[in-house]
């Protein structure tokens, strides 16, 4: 077992929002040395950002961008940071964090505790060179104008992030996916596309991130939107409201978003639903129960360009990302591909 996994099962003995600080402490702290390089077979492209590989980290481990050095350092090929808000705010209530341990899951009601755009955007200028960031941005939650908020995450943080991710989906900000509703969401994207630069270097990707609970018109629905309005993406998805019977802890009754394995059906859905509505003409990004190579490769075969991580390396611990960039190298060169790219959609 590596020091870093060594370190993620003694956290596992904390109390989990007591954990989570510890982690991000160690992570920015820590003098982890680089990740040896990627495969080549991994590289890819994600609407124009060069990735060494797929396997990138969800939003959620680090809101304020605290970590970047370290996490960089774990063998991404991409890191989301955030939820961002443009005012700091403390989230909601404790405890809103929850381990389902029986489950490999978690709970969590956050609700977007986060320091603030300004705090963020000085740890972006800091951020390690060479390494594909990306600002996950929400809205405060007594914003009236949900919108309004989004345009000045984009525009406080111009030209510091490697792309954005505009997160409509959170169940823990009151209205927040509201916003997935048609004529909230012409707004929205509309007011995106007009506050982003027309084209040139400047004008990074901008992904939506969507909930696994919508339906399968819902979600084509927001795939023609956003290729309306511009959008470069799609991350398949955020956290889930169900609560599967299978779920063992005796955690499971608390209120918030459910993550881990048991959303591994209903991201796998709404993924398939995506990738038919969107047909090759949008990259999606695969979130929710992946916790292998073998998952991992089975999005990647359904139409996702790439994955990210989150509850998994709870339980797993950092080396889950090696693993997987193995397992799936092996799983690429096994079916005959000769490059990532040719995979994606392979199993539609």
């Amino acid at each position: 077992m590596s020091l870093t996994d060594l370190g993620a099962a003694l956290l596992r003995r904390l109390d989990p929002e007591q954990a989570h600080r510890l982690a991000i402490r160690g992570l920015a702290l820590a003098p982890l040395p680089r990740p040896p390089a990627d495969d080549p077979i991994l590289r890819t492209d994600l609407a124009g950002l060069d990735l060494p590989n797929p396997v990138g980290l969800a939003a959620g481990l680090d809101k304020n961008g605290e970590a970047l050095r370290g996490l960089s350092r774990l063998g991404f090929g991409f890191v989301e940071c955030g939820s961002v808000t443009p005012r700091p705010q403390p989230g909601n209530p404790q405890p809103r964090l929850f381990r389902l341990g029986e489950d490999r899951a978690v709970i969590n009601r956050m609700g977007f505790n986060n320091a603030g755009l300004d705090a963020f955007a000085a740890r972006l200028d800091r951020r390690p060179a060479g390494v594909v960031v990306g600002a996950n941005l929400g809205a405060n939650k007594d914003t009236e104008d949900k919108a309004a908020d989004y345009v000045a995450g984009l525009e406080r943080l111009a030209g510091r992030a490697s792309y954005f991710t505009v997160n409509i989906s959170s169940p823990n900000t009151p209205g927040l996916r509201a916003l997935q509703g048609r004529e909230q969401l012409d707004d929205l994207l509309g007011r995106i596309d007009a506050a982003r630069p027309a084209s040139g270097p400047a004008r990074v990707p901008v992904f939506l991130k969507i909930a696994p609970d919508l339906i399968a018109d819902e979600i084509g629905m927001i795939v023609e939107a956003s290729l309306a309005h511009r959008i470069d993406g799609l991350i398949v998805s955020n956290t889930t409201l169900e609560r599967p019977e299978t779920l063992r802890s005796p955690q499971a009754h608390e209120t918030g978003g459910l993550s881990g394995a048991p959303i591994r059906p209903f991201a796998e859905k709404a993924l398939r639903a995506a990738a038919e509505a969107a047909n090759g003409c949008l990259p999606l990004i695969a979130v929710g129960g992946i916790d292998s190579g073998a998952e991992a490769y089975a999005r990647i075969r359904l139409g996702a360009s790439a994955v990210q991580l989150y509850s998994a390396l709870i339980y797993e611990g950092p080396g889950l990302v090696a693993r997987i960039k193995r397992d799936l190298a092996a799983r690429l060169r096994a079916d005959g591909f000769s490059t990532l790219s040719q995979a994606i959609g392979a199993g539609r």
